[in-house]
């Protein structure tokens, strides 16, 4: 931290929060609001003269609340940059000037109650996100008492007090009466693996923290009694097992089963835990002079904040999603925003330091040539088509088109910034938006030629490029056996099926059709996938309108390796093939042909109104 500080090419900004991100990869303008810390830290020298008059005395954030700081102070041990920082919502006052001890108390004058928030602007070609993570509060588990006695400490909490610089200076003590306990149970996955309270994923750092932990109270205190409940012991990193070996060859006891409820003994004040131990199918009380829960990880509240700023993707979990779990475990779904450190999910400090390491090194490979290649996959505005309507700017997930609903300009594509889904032209009244190697009249002619012959035993199938068309390739090469009437007409995304596809397909004599994409969540382009449900929910419902079966128009979410479920749905749909009559193929299509020339006589008396207009 203090080379980095010191780095000529890094610029740190603490208190700092990011307000706006706008543009594209190579281009991206950052809104960000330092605020102020009230010492001008360039005349700062860190004496300490201040925090010696300050009045003040609030809980120390860093050190869990264990021990306390004054309003002015320094938020950690060689924190960066090396100078105090005001408290503001905790001083007496400084508009007005209540005490003004520390500003009196102060030889360099750096103390300035004056100083206000400032907003700085940058453009910069990449973004790195490390947004960290926090620790759960175990309060909601009422079993575990956190709340109820002081001897239930957190693994956070344990953790400052058994450090040289904590608030104990290392010493492990009971805050029930200040004495070294006799015995210590850790209890683990509290807040992880569970799908009622707390999260259902396991927080991966809290076998080894603990084990980490029973060692070094072991090397304290060799007398001291340890014991820790668990589920399972995840010791899969270099060197792990071995320290879980070393921890139970110092006599560490570990003991299968979580405990149902930590109560107290009146008698003589320790904790006793109940616990079912799984592997003597016994119930078994243990008394602990000190209780450490191994408390879950779970993303920052304020994540959705930076994810509506910069189009990401989250999982279930609430962490970011990653564009590709091999291939790009760094890449964002948005080109040239990176993910290191538990941004993604939870990890350790070597983890956090490699994909670090990687995620600069991907920056770095875009930024060094100093110019970007983009992919010809990219969408692309006709002016003269364009009606500036806006809702291919709406439905974007890249925000990639830029549009100016009060110029009336037509809207502009940022090729750098498109990532080829299609839905922008899918949902383009006008026709105005084409898809580079996806255009209408490709898509058009590959229905035309999957329909060209025997149409009744034919079904068309939009497959997603990056899931299901991924799926039923899986399906092949794993010899799954499945209808051989399926024609899949591979588009980037499900996103870029527009509706006149379908009715063409329907108007050529498709007895069915199948659209298929990636799961809600897992959409390769964010959240493509929403707008082709609504579509075909609008679709859906104009079949009902026009006398269509809707069953006739399948909707199936299908990732790259379910074979298995692409294989059964298109049993399904052959099924569902079989149900429809020639005479219900013929009727359609003389509706479709009916809507179709309805749909052109609207469009052309709208062009002469227009040009009259004009």
């Amino acid at each position: 931290m203090s080379d980095a500080g010191r780095h000529p090419n890094i610029e740190l900004l603490t208190l700092s929060e990011v307000k706006e991100v706008t543009g594209y990869v190579g281009n991206f303008h950052v809104r960000i609001l330092k605020r102020t810390r009230y010492v001008r830290e360039s005349e700062c020298t860190s004496c300490g003269d201040c925090v010696d008059v300050c009045p003040v005395v609030v809980p120390d954030e860093f050190n869990v609340g264990l021990s306390s700081r004054r309003a002015i102070y320094s938020p950690f041990p060689q924190a960066i940059p090396s100078a105090y920082v005001v408290d503001i919502e905790s001083c007496l006052g400084h508009n007005p000037i209540i005490c003004g001890k520390c500003r009196e108390k102060c030889e360099k004058n750096c103390i300035d109650f004056s100083m206000s928030d400032e907003e700085l602007e940058f453009d910069v070609g990449t973004i790195i996100v490390a947004t960290g993570m926090e620790s759960y509060d175990p309060t909601a588990l009422d079993e575990y008492s956190y709340r109820k006695f002081e001897d239930v400490l957190t693994s956070m909490e344990f953790e400052r007090m058994i450090n040289a610089g904590g608030p104990t200076a290392g010493e492990v003590v009971r805050l029930s009466d200040h004495r070294v306990p006799d015995s210590v149970s850790f209890i683990q996955c509290v807040g992880s693996r569970s799908f009622k309270t707390g999260h259902h994923y396991c927080s991966n750092i809290c076998c080894m923290n603990t084990i980490k932990s029973t060692i070094m109270l072991k090397e304290h205190y060799p007398d001291m009694e340890i014991k820790v409940f668990y589920i399972d012991i995840r010791a899969f990193g270099k060197g792990f097992e071995d320290l879980f070996q070393r921890s139970k060859q110092m006599g560490v006891r570990f003991i299968r089963g979580l405990p149902g409820s930590v109560k107290k003994d009146s008698t003589t004040g320790d904790l006793v835990l109940t616990v079912e131990n799984t592997a003597t199918n016994k119930l078994e009380k243990h008394p602990a002079g000190m209780v450490v829960l191994a408390t879950a990880v779970h993303a920052p509240e304020d994540m959705h904040v930076l994810q509506e700023m910069m189009a990401l993707q989250k999982t279930p979990d609430g962490f970011y999603l990653e564009a590709h779990p091999k291939l790009q475990p760094v890449d964002s779904a948005t080109r040239g925003i990176f993910f290191c450190g538990c941004a993604e999910g939870p990890k350790d400090i070597k983890e956090s330091v490699t994909q670090a390491s990687a995620a600069a090194a991907r920056a770095m490979r875009l930024m060094t040539p100093g110019e970007l290649t983009v992919e010809s996959i990219t969408a692309e505005v006709n002016p003269a088509a364009c009606t500036a309507c806006g809702i291919c700017a709406r439905v974007c997930p890249y925000n990639a088109i830029q549009f100016d609903k009060h110029s009336g300009q037509p809207a502009k594509v940022i090729t750098a910034a498109c990532s080829g889904c299609g839905t922008c032209s899918a949902e383009c009244p006008s026709h105005a938006i084409e898809m580079h190697h996806f255009t209408d009249a490709q898509l058009t002619a590959q229905i035309d030629a999957i329909l060209s012959e025997d149409t009744i035993n034919r079904i068309p199938v939009f497959a997603c490029n990056w899931c299901s068309y991924a799926g039923a390739d899986f399906a092949g090469v794993s010899r799954l056996q499945y209808p051989a009437n399926a024609r899949l007409i591979r588009t980037m995304c499900s996103g870029r099926v527009r509706e006149d596809f379908v009715w063409h397909a329907f108007e050529k004599g498709a007895p069915v059709v199948l659209v298929s994409g990636c799961h809600i969540g897992d959409c390769h382009y964010i959240d493509a996938n929403h707008w082709t449900e609504k579509r075909l929910k609008r679709m859906w419902k104009k079949m009902e309108k026009l006398g269509i079966r809707k069953e006739r128009l399948q909707l199936e979410w299908v990732s790259a390796a379910e074979g298995n479920r692409f294989r059964d749905v298109m049993e399904e749909m052959e099924e569902l093939r079989k149900s429809v009559t020639p005479e219900e193929i013929a009727e359609t299509k003389k509706l479709m042909e009916k809507q179709r020339k309805k749909t052109k006589s609207k469009t052309k008396k709208k062009e002469g109104e227009t040009e009259k207009s004009s």
